[in-house]
């Protein structure tokens, strides 16, 4: 690792929108004229960085609920300031599609926000109308995850990989509602660096395309100021070393070098792996290892 150069993987040349992502996003706006709601998931880590902004303009028409998926990973208090924040735009939802959190509350809320119009529609002679929600997110943000909930199913594809969900389905859940799960779409350009780091740290760009170790030192330089704890609890670093590391001229690689030896992350002669570390720290923290924690604060 180029420690002294402290570059970063947004730095690089990162291919983060693949021809189909084009494709679907034409296929969305085709599609939002047969769709009564919008899902819009995002991840409670990141409610800024997963948010589409090309998604987010053309459907700002529809009547909409925002979930802030994967709110078992984040931070408790985070969660409830963004779920008000959000809350002033469109009914937003604290949901873990993995255990099933707050997904009860998904679909009344779908009969809540068409209250009115069923109420019109039943005076016209029209009852039990099909309701079509489109549900919308980045990849790897658990939108097949939240539909296996919905429906009681497991059969769709579902996986850690961005992007696993290529072609839209159309799921019936009950209460006359279907969905049209759609693939993951990021955006054309990044605006921020902050934002690429963020979508690399969740897992939503693909370690394929993006320069792992960087990616965890970056990674480290925040978690170093805002969580410390959460370091050292999972690593059994004490004080004392920290105190030790913080004299270095670069301590947040320090650390890293610290996790390793303390990880058994070491190649001939001693040194450290440094991709293994990396490895390590990423997916300690994706699979909520280091604790709860949120990236992006109000």
């Amino acid at each position: 690792m180029n420690n002294k150069d402290n570059k970063s993987c947004a730095s690089t040349s990162i291919n983060w929108y693949p021809g189909h992502m084009a494709k679907t996003k034409r296929r969305i706006i085709e599609d939002l004229k047969l769709i009564d709601v919008i899902i819009e998931i995002l991840d409670s880590r990141i409610p800024i960085s997963s948010r589409n902004p090309d998604i987010l303009d053309i459907t700002k028409n529809k009547k909409r609920i925002i979930l802030l998926n994967k709110s078992d990973l984040s931070n408790e208090k985070a969660n409830k300031d963004w779920e008000i924040y959000l809350s002033k735009e469109a009914p937003t939802i604290l949901t873990d599609s993995n255990s099933g959190k707050g997904i009860d509350k998904v679909t009344k809320t779908i009969d809540k926000l068409l209250e009115k119009e069923k109420q019109k529609q039943a005076e016209r002679g029209r009852i039990n109308k099909t309701t079509r929600v489109m549900i919308l997110g980045i990849p790897n943000v658990g939108k097949s995850s939240l539909i296996n909930r919905l429906s009681k199913k497991v059969s769709m594809q579902v996986g850690n990989r961005p992007g696993v969900t290529r072609e839209e389905q159309w799921i019936r859940i009950g209460n006359n509602i279907e969905l049209l799960d759609t693939p993951g779409v990021l955006w054309p350009k990044f605006e921020s660096q902050k934002v690429a780091l963020n979508l690399a740290f969740v897992g939503t760009i693909k370690d394929e395309i993006i320069e792992k170790v960087e990616v965890a030192y970056e990674l480290i330089k925040i978690l170093k100021k805002d969580y410390l704890q959460n370091i050292l609890e999972r690593y059994k670093i004490s004080y004392e070393e920290i105190e030790n590391v913080n004299k270095a001229s670069n301590p947040e690689y320090e650390i890293m070098l610290l996790i390793g030896r303390k990880r058994g992350a070491l190649v001939s002669g001693g040194n450290t792996d440094d991709e293994k570390i990396a490895r390590i720290i990423l997916d300690d923290f994706r699979n909520g290892k280091l604790g709860k924690i949120t990236l992006e604060r109000i």
